[in-house]
């Protein structure tokens, strides 16, 4: 299952962080962020519930960027 998710990043670098810490959370099969959009893609294991992964990846991308936000 995707999902696109709309999110604050300041620079196109956090960008890419914030996308190799997502696509290193357990649940997340794959996932792209992109700067210019503000939007994130994130595609789920199968069995995986969307919520929790998530709160898992904001916690990842806030390791990048404390002050990110994912409006889930």
């Amino acid at each position: 299952m995707k999902k696109t998710y709309k999110i604050e990043v300041d620079c196109a670098n956090c960008a890419n962080l914030m996308e190799g810490a997502t696509k290193k959370t357990a649940g997340v099969a794959n996932a792209t962020v992109n700067f210019m959009t503000q939007k994130m893609v994130v595609e789920f294991e199968d069995g995986q519930e969307p919520a929790a992964v998530m709160q898992e990846v904001l916690k990842a991308c806030k390791k990048v960027e404390p002050d990110c936000e994912i409006y889930l």
